[in-house]
C-alpha cells in the first residue's frame, strides 16, 4: 500500500484545534503511527504544559518520541531528524503509516527539505512564494506536468500529488539554471502530506484562553513547582512556553494571575507564527474541524487517494 517510496503524513496547526484527535483517528483508519513533533513532549514529567496526548489517548494509537528524556537533557532539531528518520524506516517496515503530529515548522523542514532533492541548491523565497501561489490557484498536475516538461527525470521521482516538491524542483531550476535532477544528494526521500488545521482566529484564541486555564486546573502549577526541584531555568525544557512565565513567580503567588495572562498571550502569538510558517513555507491544505467536523470525510477521502 505505501509503495517503495516513503510516504510521511504531517498533521499541523496551531495549539486547540484538534490535531491530536484527528491524528489517533487515522492512524486507527489506516493502519498508522504517531511520531510526536514537539520538542516539549520528549520530556518525561511534563505533561500538562506540553499538552502531551493523555494515557487514554495514546492507548489508542502507538505513539513515538513522547517521554524519551530526562527534563535534564538536551533535545535539539538533529536529534530529531536522526530519530525521526529511523522511526519512520521502521514504521514502513512494518507496513504502517508514519504520522508526524504537531511540531514547529523548523523541525518538520530540517527532516523534510533536509532529505530532498537538491536540498543544499541555492534558492529563492520569492520565486518559491510565486510557484507556491501558482499550485494553490491552479492544479498540482499542471505544475507537475511543467516540471516533467523541463526536467523529466526529477518528476519521475516526484509523486504528482506531492507539491512541496515540485515547487523546490521548479525553483532550483529557475534560480540556478540547473536540471534538479542533477542536484541529487542521493539522501533518503519522503512523500510528505501535509494537513494543516486551523479555525476562526476569535475562536482559536478563545480555545487557547480556555485550554490554558484547563491546565491551572489539571496541576499546571505543581508541575511547575516539580521543574523548579529539579533545577528550574536552568534546565532546557523551562524555556518552554507555560514554565518560563510561571518559574520566576513561583514563591509570589500575587502574581501568578498575571503570570497566567502572560501565557495566554504567549500561546496566542505563538499560534499566529505556526500559522504564517506553514502558511508561507508549504503547500499544506487546511481544514477547519472546530466549526466544520464534516471536512473529516474529505480529510479520508484525499489521504485513500495519496495512499493509493
Amino acid at each position: 500500500m505505501l509503495g517503495t517510496m516513503q510516504k510521511v503524513l504531517a498533521i499541523v496547526g496551531p495549539t486547540a484545534v484538534g490535531k491530536t484527535a484527528l491524528a489517533i483517528s487515522l492512524a486507527q483508519q489506516f493502519d498508522g503511527e504517531i511520531i510526536s513533533g514537539d520538542s516539549m513532549q520528549v520530556y518525561r514529567h511534563l505533561d500538562i504544559g506540553t499538552a502531551k496526548a493523555t494515557p487514554v489517548e495514546q492507548a489508542q494509537a502507538v505513539h513515538h518520541l513522547v517521554d524519551v528524556r530526562d527534563v535534564t537533557e538536551q533535545f535539539t532539531v538533529a536529534q530529531f531528524v536522526t530519530a525521526a528518520q529511523k522511526l519512520i524506516a521502521a514504521i514502513h517496515r512494518r507496513g504502517h503509516l508514519p504520522i508526524i503530529a504537531g511540531g514547529t515548522g523548523f523541525y518538520l523542514q530540517a527532516l523534510f527539505d533536509g532529505l530532498k532533492l537538491g536540498a543544499d541548491a541555492p534558492g529563492d523565497p520569492a520565486v518559491r512564494e510565486r510557484l507556491q501561489a501558482e499550485a494553490r490557484q491552479n492544479s498540482r498536475q499542471a505544475l507537475w506536468k511543467r516540471l516533467q516538461a523541463l526536467d523529466p527525470v526529477a518528476a519521475a521521482k516526484i509523486p504528482v500529488t506531492n507539491v512541496r516538491r515540485t515547487v523546490r524542483a521548479l525553483e532550483v531550476i529557475e534560480v540556478t539554471g540547473q536540471l534538479f535532477s542533477h542536484q541529487d544528494n542521493q539522501g533518503p526521500q519522503y512523500d510528505e502530506r501535509y494537513l494543516a488545521l486551523n479555525t476562526d482566529r476569535a475562536l482559536l484564541y478563545q480555545r487557547i484562553n480556555q485550554r490554558v486555564d484547563l491546565m491551572m486546573q489539571a496541576g499546571l502549577l505543581d508541575e511547575v513547582r516539580w521543574l523548579q526541584e529539579q533545577g528550574g531555568t536552568a534546565l532546557p525544557p523551562a524555556t518552554g512556553i507555560g514554565y518560563r512565565e510561571l518559574l520566576p513567580v513561583l514563591d509570589q503567588p500575587a502574581k501568578i494571575p498575571a503570570a497566567v495572562d502572560q501565557i495566554k498571550q504567549d500561546s496566542r502569538h505563538y499560534a499566529k507564527r505556526q500559522l504564517t510558517w506553514f502558511r508561507n513555507q508549504t503547500t499544506a491544505e487546511w481544514f477547519d474541524l472546530v466549526q466544520h467536523p464534516e471536512e473529516r470525510q474529505k480529510i479520508e477521502h484525499e489521504i485513500t487517494a495519496w495512499l493509493s
